[in-house]
């Protein structure tokens, strides 16, 4: 047995996959402990693990978004990416960096598994390995690493081959660096140095080159094929989240095994303030269509919906093990976990993300032809319509994305994520026998 210390930002999205890996080495014998924000304690807790709370400004609510990001709407494109970035990421660090310190000192685990954006990891990343225990990253969201056969994260754009392209993507990866993230860069810089640290011999995104593994959760085909990838990444598949026990069923539901096809439209719980940015588009998008539409609010209320068309059926939470499989087109804003659920049930989709990193989900789904991309998270009703018309034509995105879940079911992940661990745990040990000289 083992123990272990999992660190996540307290962001929904982040925090559900690592709590879902918790469970499953608590199941085999370790020992672990979840740190991360404080709403998450009882989830934690119902995994079988224990809790530590992030501190300070490190323990936002990711509910309230408006309150950590008050000036959000001043920013557009790529500079509102940079101010989440900031805001979410990197300011958070030194309270992350205290916290974790003070369960490393309490704990003493034998590794740590951190999600890529949990920053307050990088000052460890920093230290000498033999001082520090062994750590490893976990990808909760696309892979962001600078590489010269993409184009860097934030511009939600697919590689291009050949010469043209490697030249468009080192460009962009000098604007990225010495412009548009300019400032975050120096932030992060004179982070690790007011912690000690001589700063930073990496871009501040590319600091998951340093973990002693990085265990991207998505299947190798879901992510850009790069010449230059980093030697400590492993693809270990998805980590999809368990069924709820006894899940009500709306009285609607047998109505999903009939004739008409069944389109499922969410916004996730996050970006789902506003139910005119995707979901109000895509009932009125398919209000006169033969198909039935099923939404799921993200716990707000479905009055708030306002009036539904005659095809439309709505809850406030709804089964996703059961739903997918009787769903035939999956209309997201793309959030990489809610899209991997889909394409692990062979559900073509229909993506529409413009925040976070939504932009650089829809790409893929558009490159792995498994579904289209609306570049956009505002799209009109007849945007949505051609889009859903075109993915229940073509047989191609159904049968892509059915090829990708089989991918998916051939990683044993868990089983992947534990032995990564282990043998990090043993290549440690044995540092420490080996005599010095």
């Amino acid at each position: 047995m083992s123990t272990y210390l999992l660190c996540a930002s307290p962001i929904q999205g982040h925090v559900a996959p690592m709590i879902a890996i918790a469970r499953d080495l608590v199941g085999r014998g370790h020992d672990v402990t979840v740190l991360t924000g404080s709403r998450f304690r009882d989830a934690v807790l119902a995994a079988g693990a224990d809790h530590r709370p992030l501190v300070g400004i490190a323990d936002y609510d990711d509910r309230v978004m408006q309150e950590l990001l008050p000036d959000r709407d001043r920013h557009h494109g790529i500079a509102k990416l940079e101010y989440d970035v900031q805001t979410m990421f990197v300011r958070p660090v030194p309270d992350q960096y205290r916290a974790l310190e003070q369960a490393i000192a309490e704990l003493g685990p034998s590794a740590i598994l951190a999600e890529g954006a949990f920053a307050g990891i990088v000052p460890l990343l920093l230290d000498d390995p033999a001082t520090r225990p062994p750590i490893l990253g976990v990808g909760v969201i696309p892979l962001v690493q600078l590489s010269v056969d993409t184009a860097p994260a934030g511009f939600g754009l697919a590689p291009k081959p050949g010469a043209i392209g490697r030249l468009r993507n080192r460009v962009l990866n000098e604007l990225v660096t010495k412009v548009v993230f300019r400032k975050t860069q120096a932030l992060a810089q004179q982070i690790m140095r007011d912690l000690g640290r001589s700063g930073l011999d990496t871009f501040v995104f590319d600091s998951t080159r340093k973990c002693d593994r990085f265990l991207q959760l998505s299947p190798a085909e879901f992510e850009y094929p790069r010449g230059d990838l980093s030697p400590n990444v492993r693809f270990v598949g998805t980590v999809l989240p368990p069924a709820p026990a006894d899940a009500a069923l709306p009285s609607w539901w047998d109505e999903l095994d009939g004739d008409r096809p069944v389109v499922h439209v969410t916004q996730g719980t996050i970006d789902n303030k506003d139910f005119d940015r995707l979901v109000r588009p895509t009932l009125d998008a398919l209000a006169e269509r033969d198909v039935l539409v099923v939404v799921a609010t993200g716990g707000r209320p479905v009055e708030e919906l306002g009036e539904l068309p005659g095809n439309a059926r709505a809850a406030e939470f709804l089964p996703y093990d059961l739903l997918l499989p009787k769903t035939d087109v999956f209309v997201t804003n793309a959030g990489f976990g809610g899209t991997q659920f889909a394409l692990s049930h062979g559900v073509p989709i229909v993506a529409a993300g413009d925040t976070e990193d939504k932009p650089e989900v829809s790409m893929r789904v558009q490159w792995s032809g498994v579904g289209v991309n609306l570049r956009t998270g505002t799209p009109t009703a007849a945007a949505v319509a051609k889009a859903v018309d075109e993915v229940l034509a073509d047989r191609t995105y159904g049968d892509r994305a059915r090829a990708m879940a089989a991918r998916i079911r051939n990683y044993d992940t868990f089983d992947l994520i534990e032995a990564e661990l282990e043998a990090s745990v043993i290549a440690a040990s044995l540092r420490l026998e080996t005599p010095v000289g």
